[in-house]
């Protein structure tokens, strides 16, 4: 079967053959994968700049935002039939018996570095016709899901950092007064994020450098959310759209946007960070009026990386949601979709918002 892969230390990347996989264990499940999204985790690898093979091999297939279909289960699985729609978990624990999160399987929160990732670290990913894994990491996907299925993934980025927020928020002795959040950047994952806020009917406003008459200007507003565009407006201005706020979700991987916009934080709000920032080039701010205020006015700071099955299972029914609430602008999210052999060029060249590798119907 085929599969898109990249040879780190030769610095290629091509489609290649591999042989099907099959069931080993009881509980190993074969899944036909459907789609794979490319997200810019893929491109970073597909330039080299990380991304690991399993040890003693010399490639790794990419791709980690898949929605698949069950074709046969081990005797022991109870969970899922043939014909069921999954997603899939990325990451994998480390093994280490000092590691509390990964014996409690929430390997997100893994504290040994030493987990694997399919896709991205020391696994191999889903771009591929075939893979099989144990049912644990997988999590059923309705079947009127299945045109948007493939946005699970990057929609469990917003869904693990609201299920950490609403923890935080849970500290306020008070009624729950009406959220206002702030987004930063309209890609895939910012505007996700945007949906969830938006179905949650938090003021929402989504930030970004692309004009303000553009497509993804015009996906924010469709789903009643305020789209602010960096050519009009500075990052100190931002408070004067709809903040101060309760919620900032950074989603651009820009030290310079994500500590400039902490200023339109409101007290007692929370900022969190999915992004990671390319390259080791210093940044310089003046950051003693941030410090200054997240000590004076109890504000938080937090990272969130990678997702739990939890928050997969959350992803599922906020994905419900938005189609039942916004259902084109979902669908709108995806503005590309490839076969196979075209995904080399496209990892290498993108276009549109999220783009869509299809290996099956």
């Amino acid at each position: 079967m085929r599969a898109v892969a990249v040879f780190p230390e030769r610095r290629e990347l091509r489609i290649v053959e591999v042989p099907p996989p099959i069931l080993q264990g009881d509980h190993d499940v074969l899944v036909r994968v459907r789609e794979v999204g490319i997200c810019g985790t893929d491109r970073e690898i597909t330039a080299f700049h990380y991304g690991s093979p399993a040890e003693g091999r010399d490639a790794l297939i990419l791709g980690h935002e898949v929605l698949g279909e069950v074709v046969e289960v081990g005797a022991a699985v109870g969970t899922l039939k043939r014909g069921d729609l999954v997603a899939v978990t990325v990451r994998r624990p480390c093994g280490e018996s000092s590691c509390a999160a990964c014996r409690v399987e929430r390997e997100d929160f893994c504290a040994t570095g030493r987990f694997h990732e399919r896709g991205i670290k020391g696994a191999d990913g889903f771009m591929t016709e075939f893979i099989v894994e144990d049912e644990r990491y997988l999590v059923q996907v309705p079947a009127r899901l299945a045109e948007v299925g493939v946005l699970l993934e990057p929609l469990t980025v917003a869904t693990k950092a609201a299920l950490e927020v609403e923890m935080v928020l849970k500290r306020f002795p008070w009624e729950r007064h009406h959220l206002r959040a702030l987004v930063l950047g309209a890609g895939p994952i910012g505007i996700l994020s945007a949906m969830m806020f938006a179905a949650r009917d938090a003021t929402t406003v989504v930030y970004s450098r692309e004009r303000a008459t553009g497509p993804r200007a015009d996906l924010v507003r469709s789903i009643k959310a305020e789209y602010v565009s960096a050519e009009d407006t500075p990052l100190e201005e931002l408070a004067a759209h709809g903040g101060p706020f309760n919620i900032i979700l950074e989603a651009v991987g820009n030290a310079r946007v994500a500590f400039g916009a902490m200023h339109a934080l409101a007290p007692n709000g929370v900022c969190v960070f999915s992004g990671l920032p390319a390259g080791d080039q210093p940044t310089t701010m003046e950051l003693n009026s941030i410090m200054r205020n997240i000590v004076l006015e109890n504000q938080m700071i937090m990272g969130t990386v990678n997702a739990s099955r939890a928050a997969f299972q959350s992803a599922v029914e906020q994905l419900g949601v938005f189609m039942s609430l916004f259902p084109e602008s979902v669908r709108s999210l995806i503005t590309d979709r490839v076969s196979l052999e075209e995904a080399p060029e496209l990892l290498r060249n993108p276009s549109g918002i999220k783009q869509v590798l299809c290996l099956a119907a």
